[in-house]
């Protein structure tokens, strides 16, 4: 039973380990992105975005994570601004963001800010409550 419950332990340890280190590598790349939304093709300042990048072989981009973007789309209007980003054609500007795989969605607040970063599919649901939390001002469209 004590040789249970020390695995049972260990791997507790180690689940949470990996998790803070996660959530640390999240920290650092938003940290080191700060500034990069001002070189964005067409980013416009003054509106919230969703920063996506993909390839064009990338099979969940086309069949999840796509049609998940235009839903959130759909749903801000306007007001919400997606640039989509091809990480195979733009390499270094990939690099530059940290994308180590795609689909990759960065989160912008209306001055450019990363706030979240989401590395693999991310349903429309988990994209359009970080937007509500962007900052308290951002309200759906009505």
């Amino acid at each position: 039973m004590d040789e249970l419950l020390t695995r049972l332990l260990l791997a507790a340890l180690l689940m949470g380990g990996g998790a803070g280190l996660f959530l640390l590598f999240n920290r650092f790349i938003l940290h080191r992105t700060a500034e990069l939304s001002r070189r964005l093709p067409g980013w416009q300042p003054g509106r919230a975005g969703i920063l996506y990048f993909t390839t064009p072989d990338c099979a969940p981009c086309r069949t999840v994570q796509r049609p998940a973007l235009q839903r959130v789309k759909l749903h801000w209007g306007d007001r919400l601004q997606v640039i989509e980003i091809d990480a195979s054609r733009q390499r270094e500007l990939a690099k530059q963001w940290g994308v180590l795989s795609v689909p990759t969605t960065f989160l912008l607040d209306a001055s450019g800010k990363p706030r979240f970063v989401n590395h693999g599919v991310t349903r429309a649901e988990q994209l359009m409550e970080q937007l509500r939390r962007l900052n308290g001002n951002f309200d759906e469209k009505r």
